[in-house]
């Protein structure tokens, strides 16, 4: 399966997906524990190998099965709009396993955003759209469970929650 939507400016990036040998997109979910566990080691490779590494998070959250899932990607979605996307997708995830709204209150007050600013864009019709688009692109492209990775645009199912899953990438390319 391909990418249905390309990485856009619309996109939350770390490194450049003009230049990086491979762009790899990440569908998921911040209540989902496999994503929770993925994190450090997405982080890490990225981190690693941000020449070669481009890195998309788009949101998936699956409301039924996560409860806050849906609340999570709506407060980090807030955060990108006062400039905090990475700040708040990384404490999220450093949160996860027991992410509640009490929680994600906590880390608003954390990451330093204007709460005011922050309790009119968490509930605005834009950045709701945003996260449906993200879903339904990720539907649309394939996916039906988290995390769910793209590599250069095709559906990748080689990480098996490793770093070497993740390091091969480099050395096939």
């Amino acid at each position: 399966m391909s990418l249905t939507i390309p990485v856009s400016e619309n996109d939350h990036i770390v490194g450049d997906p003009n230049t990086a040998k491979i762009v790899l997109v990440e569908y998921g979910d911040y209540e989902c524990p496999h994503c929770g566990n993925a994190f450090p080691i997405v982080k890490k490779f990225v981190d690693e190998n941000r020449k070669d590494v481009a890195f998309v998070f788009r949101n998936f959250p699956l409301k039924d099965a996560h409860p806050n899932a849906m609340a999570a990607a709506a407060t980090a979605e807030a955060s990108a709009k006062q400039g905090k996307f990475w700040e708040m997708h990384d404490q999220i995830f450093q949160s996860h396993a027991g992410l509640n709204v009490e929680t994600l209150e906590q880390l608003v007050e954390a990451v330093g955003l204007d709460n005011e600013i922050f309790k009119e864009d968490v509930k605005s019709e834009e950045l709701l759209n945003k996260i449906d688009e993200d879903f339904e692109g990720g539907v649309r492209s394939g996916v039906n469970g988290t995390p769910s990775f793209f590599v250069n645009g095709e559906k990748w199912e080689g990480y098996d929650g490793t770093e070497e899953s993740l390091s091969s990438l480099l050395s096939n390319q």
